[in-house]
């Protein structure tokens, strides 16, 4: 099998630049980039291996949905501020929303044996193949 990797060469260099680090009153709240999620995918003794950076997610919060040979998973990080009197947010890069992320993987996965993890904000998947039908020939009568 072929490793296929999306080569983004600018990444998250311009969420940075054009937005800036900006400290002081400002007129206008600049809107927060969309976060995307990170995945890794290994295959390795008929199953998939899928790792996903969730930093900050807690465990209830996050979906994973399998749907034959497609996996999708869906995290939502809330914002949990405990403001203090005479505080104020001069800059925050944290991001709080929802991130999803979905790929086919290239065979079927069986549900019933899939697992996971979830462990300083790393998800990780265990994804067993399912077994594939031996091909049947019909006999032509």
């Amino acid at each position: 099998m072929a490793n296929i990797t999306r080569y983004d060469p600018f990444g998250d260099l311009f969420d940075d630049i054009f937005r800036g680090f900006v400290v002081g009153p400002v007129g206008f709240e600049a809107a927060a980039p969309l976060r995307r999620m990170k995945v890794d995918v290994a295959e390795q003794n008929g199953e998939y291996k899928v790792l996903a950076e969730l930093p900050g997610v807690k465990k209830e919060n996050i979906k994973v949905n399998i749907d034959g040979d497609e996996v999708s998973i869906t995290a939502e990080s809330r914002a949990e501020r405990d403001e203090k009197d005479g505080e104020r947010v001069l800059h925050s890069e944290r991001y709080f929303g929802t991130v999803s992320r979905a790929f086919r993987l290239g065979q079927e996965i069986d549900e019933a044996r899939a697992s996971a993890k979830y462990s300083d904000g790393v998800l990780e998947l265990t994804l067993p193949k399912k077994a594939t039908a031996a091909a049947k020939q019909l006999t032509i009568q």
